[in-house]
């Protein structure tokens, strides 16, 4: 088999198209919630804790001098990245939350077979002989 026939077998598997959707899908709704922390949450959060915007946060190790800048620990920067992570890693649990949640209620809403009723019916009258 030829590589070109391989690879076309590869990249046709079930696996291998559902990953690309998810990580398609999944990099939409990482800039959605990215947005809503930006945009939405975070200032708010800002306002409660003084108007303070994380991202100006910073330690100045060393003052600048002439050409020279600043050396700065941006530490701003690293608490928002931090709660962005906890906010898109809460959204996507509650995401997986609910569709599991879904996915439970269409089990539990579907009736069992015909034959399983009937092997059912059939072990009840055993026990009652």
């Amino acid at each position: 088999m030829s590589i070109i026939k391989e690879f076309k077998t590869f990249a046709m598997r079930g696996n291998v198209v559902d990953l690309a959707v998810g990580i398609i899908i999944g990099g939409a709704f990482g800039k959605i919630v990215s947005s809503a922390v930006a945009d939405i949450i975070m200032p708010p959060i800002g306002l409660l804790v003084g108007g303070v915007n994380f991202s100006s946060l910073v330690i100045t190790l060393k003052e600048a001098a002439g050409k020279t800048p600043a050396v700065t620990l941006n530490y701003g920067n690293f608490l928002q990245t931090v709660f962005d992570f906890l906010i898109v890693a809460f959204a996507i649990f509650m995401m997986v939350k609910v569709m599991n949640a879904l996915q439970s209620s269409e089990k539990a809403a579907t009736p069992p077979p015909k034959q399983e009723v009937l092997l059912e019916e059939i072990r009840d009258i055993l026990r009652q002989k």
